[in-house]
């Protein structure tokens, strides 16, 4: 694409300079000749009503009142010859060698002729100054058309290469892409319906591999509970024959574990991608039992402040190493109370985690690059808060800087739509009973 704008604009500019460039060049040219030769026949005509004046008043003629009408230092010079009735001759000016342009004028009055000769290669000269200002003008406008082009296909191209980019992380399991506004409406509009196949997707997974959890839960608890039983009555049972049968019917549901096991791997691998819905009070409740004694040594306390029914769109490991490096982050680095909530971040169905403290908070040198690798305020690595960020951004959240006095870190989430949240998509029944038909 990038190609084929440049070549559009280019030849678009190509014509405009034919089409407006050439015609413009030859008739300011022209214009510019016949403003000389008018310029001479003007100087001719003054210099004749002086002759005829002269004359009528019986006043002598010289060679030094012709100088006048030579040309200045911004006119064309030109060869002054002045012919009486009588046959004098009087002329002023350089001699001119060549091409001449002419200029005559005859006195009615007096009869006396001026004639005037310019270089024609001065007249051409100053023609061809306003025939090279059009060229220079044109190769700028060709430049400028050029330059303008590169920048309007990367403009255009940038984030078409970005939504291809989204795509392929979409194909490879990257439920929630990140994109950019480009400020292209019609891109716009397509990465606005990319997002939402991917939350759809997003949900639809979820709620697939929840059916493979419940599916593989439902199906191992009665398989188990009768290897269990055919194992009894392998062990139980003095006749050979019912053991033989018991061992078969055995092996053959341990096939069928196996088949399960099997098609539940392929199901998992043929979803690909790693997020799935997480009920973030299990992931949180999980972070407080774990730091919650450190809290304590230390003297402060740690609050959450989830609602039990709050899903996500996450990996649970991923999401619960962030929870823990902005908890020890702020047990490090902050003081008082640290209080870990969540809430709805708007129509869109996002989820906005935050974590925050009582302490003095970021210094103001320090925020604009606290994600940055190795930046540290001397207590650690100054990677824990950058891979943080990349985890998240795995999972297509985002993690910020909400607030730098006190410190709170505010992690954004996709939400679980209510309409595709396992629950609701896939509701829990009762407990499946196991029928067994006694043999008489």
């Amino acid at each position: 694409m990038r190609r084929r704008v440049l070549q559009a604009t280019i030849a678009a500019v190509t014509v405009a300079v034919v089409l407006l460039g050439f015609p413009l060049a030859f008739l300011g040219a022209q214009l510019v000749r016949e403003n000389e030769v008018g310029g001479l026949q003007t100087r001719a005509d003054n210099l004749s009503r002086s002759v005829d004046f002269r004359l009528d008043q019986g006043i002598d003629l010289t060679d030094r009142m012709l100088e006048t009408s030579i040309g200045g230092e911004d006119d064309i010079q030109a060869l002054v010859i002045v012919t009486t009735a009588e046959g004098e001759i009087f002329r002023a000016g350089p001699t001119i060698e060549g091409r001449t342009v002419s200029v005559e004028r005859l006195s009615s009055s007096t009869g006396a002729t001026v004639m005037l000769y310019a270089s024609w290669w001065d007249v051409f000269w100053v023609s061809a100054q306003v025939i090279l200002l059009v060229v220079v003008a044109a190769v700028v406008a060709f430049a400028a058309g050029i330059a303008m082009a590169i920048w309007q296909a990367n403009r255009l191209a940038a984030p078409l290469v970005y939504l291809a980019a989204s795509a392929e992380q979409l194909g490879s399991g990257q439920v929630r892409p990140q994109l950019e506004p480009s400020g292209v409406e019609e891109i716009d509009l397509v990465a606005a319906e990319l997002a939402r196949s991917a939350d759809r997707m997003a949900g639809r997974l979820a709620a697939e591999r929840q059916f493979a959890s419940d599916a593989s839960h439902q199906l191992r608890t009665p398989l188990t509970a009768l290897t269990m039983r055919l194992e009894e009555i392998m062990l139980a049972s003095g006749e050979p024959e019912v053991r033989e049968e018991a061992r078969i019917s055995l092996e053959q549901v341990e096939r069928l574990v196996l088949v399960v096991d099997d098609l539940l791997t392929r199901s998992r691998r043929a979803q690909g991608g790693t997020t799935e819905a997480v009920r973030l009070l299990e992931v949180v409740r999980q972070q407080e039992e774990e730091w919650g004694p450190t809290f304590q040594a230390a003297g402060r306390r740690l609050v959450v402040e989830v609602d039990r029914a709050t899903q996500v769109l996450a990996t649970p490991g991923a999401l619960a190493q962030v929870l823990a490096t902005l908890i020890e982050n702020s047990l490090k680095h902050g003081d008082g109370t640290t209080t870990v909530r969540a809430r709805s971040g708007g129509p869109s169905g996002a989820v906005v985690v935050e974590v925050g403290d009582e302490g003095a908070g970021v210094p103001d040198d320090l925020a604009p690059r606290i994600f940055e690798r190795e930046v540290t305020s001397g207590a650690g690595t100054g990677l824990g808060l950058a891979l943080a960020r990349d985890l998240a951004n795995a999972d297509g959240g985002r993690l910020e800087l909400a607030q730098r006095r006190p410190a709170v870190f505010a992690l954004f989430l996709s939400g679980v739509p209510a309409s595709l949240r396992p629950d609701v998509v896939l509701p829990r029944g009762a407990v499946v009973s196991v029928r067994r038909d006694r043999r008489r």
